[in-house]
């Protein structure tokens, strides 16, 4: 039996970008040695932060 997806579970492709103007930003130099930064965006904030396993989660 298959379950058909709603909509709001279907995602637009990403733009295709070439690599050479993709900007790679290393996380040591976002995070400077603390676990956790906000980052503003759009007038919100969100708090991104290394977990214990070295993972990263963004929360709103």
């Amino acid at each position: 039996m298959m379950v058909e997806k709603p909509d709001s579970f279907k995602h637009a492709p990403l733009p295709s970008e070439p690599a050479a103007q993709q900007r790679i930003v290393d996380s040591a130099d976002l995070f400077r040695g603390m676990n956790e930064i906000v980052i503003k965006h759009d007038g919100l904030v969100y708090r991104l932060k290394i977990t214990r396993q070295g993972k990263l989660i963004l929360n709103k």
